[in-house]
């Protein structure tokens, strides 16, 4: 990953559901990962969007399965987390925990 080229909120929280799936999974995954861990609904467009621009930035690699067989259904499309996206995340995270760092905010009931 280019040292000026960062992870935008829903590319970090993309890929680190990527993460969470075990490293590999399809779109429709992901969306589903992401909306259940966030509570928010999550269009798929903007995951195949996102996976895509990850993939063109080196930090996911993605190829064309055939469903297994006897099972049936469409061709997907599987995405690999890269050595480069763990170690933008690790960046990303490293970044905001500075950020944070000495600052403390209380919620309110």
């Amino acid at each position: 990953m280019e040292r000026d080229a960062t992870l935008g909120n829903f590319e970090h929280m993309v890929l680190l559901t990527m993460v969470r799936l075990g490293g590999s999974g399809h779109g429709m995954a992901v969306r589903r990962e992401l909306e259940s861990v966030s509570g928010r609904p999550v269009t798929i467009g903007a995951v195949y969007a996102t996976l895509d621009r990850l993939e063109t930035k080196g930090l996911l690699a993605s190829a064309r399965h055939a469903p297994s067989a006897g099972t049936g259904g469409p061709i997907r499309r599987l995405f690999e987390v890269l050595p480069e996206g763990m170690h933008a995340l690790a960046e990303s995270r490293a970044v905001l925990d500075r950020l944070w760092d000495g600052i403390t905010i209380s919620r309110k009931a």
